[in-house]
C-alpha cells in the first residue's frame, strides 16, 4: 500500500492471495478468509478516516476479502457503511469483484417500529439505505442481525429471500439466533432455494455458547458455515488487561465491555492461557484466533483493529502449528465458560 501523499492511487499489493488461508462457507462454493475484518468498532465519525482507511486497505493487502459491516456500526448508525462506501468509492473499486461486503438489519437503529425487528419492511428498506451508504448495487452477503420473535420467521426469510432473488445480495445469514430458531430459518430458506450461508455467534475461550447449545453440531448438519465475532473477547484474550486496565483501554469506554469483569479470577485464568501461547511462541491474542479457527464448522473468525501493526500481529495466528491435545486440554482449564461476561 502507497504511504505517501492522499492522492496517491492505491494499488492492492499483488501478493496478497499468498498472505491469507481461505476457508469454504459450509457447504457453499464460497471460500472466506480465515480471518475476516469486521468494522463493528474503531469505525465510526469519533475516529480519523486517514487511519482508517489505512487499516481497510493494509487488511485487503494482507488477503482478507471479507468486509463485514451492519446498518448500526457508527457512531453513529450507518457511519461505518459510510466510510467504507467513500474507500469503496475511491480505493477499492476496481476490485469490487474480489470483495466480500456484509451488511445486517434488524438491530434497533431508531425510535420507529419500522427501524428495527425483522419485517420485511425493517429488513428490506434498511438494505436499501445499506446499498446507497456502500455505493454499490448488491451486497455478497445480507443477515438478519438477531431473531425478532414479535415477526413471523417465514416473513424474515422470506425478506432474505427476496433481496437475492432481487439481485441485491448474494447469498443470506442470520446472526445470533440459537440453535432451534437457525435450524427453522435453514430449513425455510432451502425450500425457497436460497440456502443459509452463515450464521454469526459469539465465541470464544471464555464464550463458549456454540458448543454448549449445539450450534456447532447444527452448522454441520444444516450445512451452513459459521463467522465467529468477539473471538478476543472483547480484547480481554489479549495481554492488554494482564496487569490492570490502561488508561487508553476499550473496557474504559465501551458499552460492550465493563471494567468490573476484569477481577482476580479472569487475571489469574489470563495469565495462566498466556502462559501457554509464550510456551508456544505466540501471543494470547494469537493462541485464542487459533483456538476458535481449530473447528472445522468455523469459516472465518472476526477482528477488529485499530492498527494496521495489530492487524500484522494478528494474522500471524495462521501461522502457528496445531494445538496438541495436552495443549487443549489446558485451554479448558483455565478458559473457564462464563469469564469476563457480564453478569
Amino acid at each position: 500500500m502507497s504511504h505517501g501523499a492522499f492522492e496517491k492511487v492505491y494499488a492492492a499489493a499483488e501478493d496478497r492471495y499468498e498472505k491469507s488461508v481461505y476457508r469454504r462457507a459450509g457447504n457453499s462454493g464460497l471460500r472466506l478468509p480465515a480471518i475476516s475484518f469486521g468494522l463493528w468498532q474503531n469505525f465510526g465519525v469519533d475516529r480519523p478516516y486517514e487511519t482508517q482507511r489505512e487499516i481497510v486497505l493494509h487488511a485487503f493487502d494482507l488477503g482478507i476479502t471479507h468486509f463485514d459491516n451492519a446498518d448500526r456500526y457508527g457512531p453513529p448508525h450507518r457511519a461505518a457503511q459510510q466510510f467504507f462506501g467513500k474507500v469503496l468509492k475511491k480505493d477499492l473499486a476496481p476490485y469490487r469483484d474480489e470483495l466480500i461486503l456484509t451488511t445486517k438489519a434488524g438491530n434497533p437503529i431508531g425510535p420507529s417500529p419500522y427501524l428495527k425487528g425483522g419485517s420485511r419492511k425493517s429488513l428490506l428498506t434498511s438494505l436499501e439505505h445499506s446499498l446507497r451508504d456502500l455505493g454499490t448495487d448488491h451486497v455478497d452477503i445480507f443477515y438478519h442481525h438477531s431473531p425478532d420473535p414479535d415477526t413471523p420467521l417465514e416473513e424474515t426469510v422470506g425478506a432474505l429471500v427476496s433481496a437475492v432473488q432481487q439481485g441485491k445480495a448474494l447469498y443470506v445469514g442470520v446472526s445470533n439466533y440459537p440453535p432451534e430458531r437457525a435450524h427453522e430459518a435453514a430449513v425455510l430458506l432451502r425450500q425457497a432455494g436460497v440456502p443459509l450461508l452463515v450464521h454469526q455467534p459469539r465465541y470464544s475461550i471464555f464464550d463458549r455458547t456454540p458448543e454448549r447449545n449445539g450450534l456447532l453440531d447444527l452448522a454441520a448438519e444444516d450445512g451452513f458455515g459459521l463467522v465467529v465475532y468477539s473471538p478476543l473477547a472483547q480484547g480481554l484474550l489479549t495481554d492488554k488487561y494482564l496487569d490492570g486496565i490502561p488508561a487508553d483501554a476499550r473496557a474504559n469506554r465501551s458499552a460492550f465491555l465493563s471494567p468490573d469483569v476484569i477481577d482476580d479470577t479472569y487475571r489469574q485464568r489470563a495469565t495462566a492461557l498466556n502462559k501457554i501461547a509464550e510456551q508456544r511462541g505466540q501471543s494470547l491474542a494469537q493462541l485464542a484466533l487459533q483456538w476458535v479457527l481449530r473447528r472445522p464448522e468455523v469459516t472465518s473468525a472476526l477482528i477488529g483493529a485499530s492498527s494496521t501493526r495489530q492487524l500484522d500481529h494478528n494474522l500471524k495466528a495462521l501461522e502457528f502449528p496445531p494445538f496438541t491435545e495436552e495443549e487443549l486440554a489446558l485451554i479448558d482449564e483455565h478458559g473457564v465458560h462464563g469469564t469476563g461476561l457480564r453478569k
